[in-house]
């Protein structure tokens, strides 16, 4: 027997018999191609790129999609290990490893990038090379110093 809780966009599932509790995201986007641009598609099925800070960033909704499909197959024990996914997509192990840090993004975060509403600063390239601490209230932290 299981309790289910809806959060915002996630889903808490809390087992009564003592088993473990599992936490499932749902990024409501879709990435399609237009030619040699790749657009964004809302919940709402518009495809604009333009928002009041500029346009979407396509590479970081991309490797936001590719990481919680990848810790997806962890969880779900498809996959053991993120050097079994670089192995499966071709790509070293360090760069599967720095994708799936970004399903440790604190939601607000995570639901600013998908707005396109995230600093102009924030890139993937950004957080590749600056690692983000775990804790949400310190991640909103970092974040907020950005537009200081």
């Amino acid at each position: 027997m299981s309790r289910i809780r809806k959060l915002g966009e996630a889903t808490v599932q809390q087992r009564m018999d003592g088993g473990t509790v599992k936490l499932s995201t749902f990024i409501p986007l879709q990435i399609r191609k237009r030619g040699v641009r790749k657009v964004v598609i809302r919940p709402d099925g518009k495809s604009d790129g333009s928002n009041a800070r500029g346009q979407f960033d396509s590479p970081m909704l991309v490797a936001l999609a590719r990481a919680f499909y990848w810790q997806q197959l962890l969880d779900e024990g498809v996959v053991a290990s993120g050097t079994d996914i670089a192995q499966r997509e071709g790509l070293h192990h360090s760069t599967v490893n720095e994708l799936l840090r970004l399903t440790l993004l604190e939601p607000t975060i995570i639901q600013a990038i998908l707005a396109g509403q995230q600093p102009r600063c924030m890139s993937l390239i950004w957080f590749q090379r600056n690692p983000l601490p775990l804790d949400w209230i310190a991640q909103r932290r970092v974040v907020e110093g950005f537009d200081a």
